[in-house]
């Protein structure tokens, strides 16, 4: 499963690129307006921090402004992935943009109808949205398996994105279900490595260690000029 971290804070994703883990990026309007940057260079700086797909939406919501937009966006970096939402206008900008060699993230998907439409309309991505079905009671990892499995069965080359992600078990039945994606804001991202049991057992390994008085590197050898 790749991982798209779910942010526009800058900082936080050339931290979590350096672990090695991060895959690519989802912006939207909400998460870029909490940074108090101007869109169109924090995008670009974004593009310039990740090697792999950048969600930027479109602003617009009738065709052809959508359209124009999103034809910009494309421009500003080779990884730049438009996101559009799930109507009629938006798929028309999918399938305009996506025929074109552009990568299309379909968003705001809620059932599975609608992720059958984003993938005839060429979406590289599409992104249904599980923490928002499940705060109504519905079942959003019941929407991603249904949506995999007709995938699948179609032979539909649109990747699931795991969107609307609220804590660690929804990237865990996500990949599990088969979806290819799980966007995760940075907060969710970083529990992935936290349980209990790792750190008891390195507090007691690094106890045991410092008891038997032992050293791994030889005397007088800095530690950074070991790695040299």
């Amino acid at each position: 499963m790749k991982f798209f971290v779910d942010t526009a804070d800058i900082n936080e994703i050339r931290d979590l690129a350096a672990t090695g883990l991060l895959d690519g990026v989802t912006t939207n309007p909400s998460l870029v307006a909490k940074t108090g940057k101007e869109f169109v260079p924090l995008i670009r700086e974004i593009c310039a921090a990740v090697p792999g797909p950048v969600s930027a939406e479109v602003g617009a919501t009738e065709f052809e402004p959508m359209l124009e937009e999103g034809r910009y966006l494309a421009t500003l970096a080779p990884n730049i992935a438009v996101k559009v939402p799930l109507t009629p206008a938006g798929l028309k900008v999918c399938k305009a943009l996506g025929g074109g060699g552009t990568m299309v993230n379909v968003t705001l998907c809620f059932s599975s109808a609608q992720a059958i439409l984003a993938a005839k309309a060429g979406a590289a991505f599409v992104s249904p949205f599980v923490g928002r079905l499940d705060d109504i009671g519905e079942d959003g990892m019941g929407l991603i398996a249904e949506i995999c499995q007709v995938y699948m069965a179609q032979g539909m080359e649109t990747e699931v994105l795991v969107a609307s992600v609220r804590h660690p078990r929804h990237v865990v039945e996500g990949a599990r279900l088969g979806a290819q994606v799980a966007t995760i804001p940075p907060g969710i991202l970083r529990q992935l490595f936290q349980h209990p049991l790792t750190d008891k057992g390195l507090a007691q390994f690094v106890a045991d260690w410092r008891k038997s008085g032992q050293k791994i590197l030889p005397a007088g050898v800095e530690p950074l000029k070991a790695l040299a």
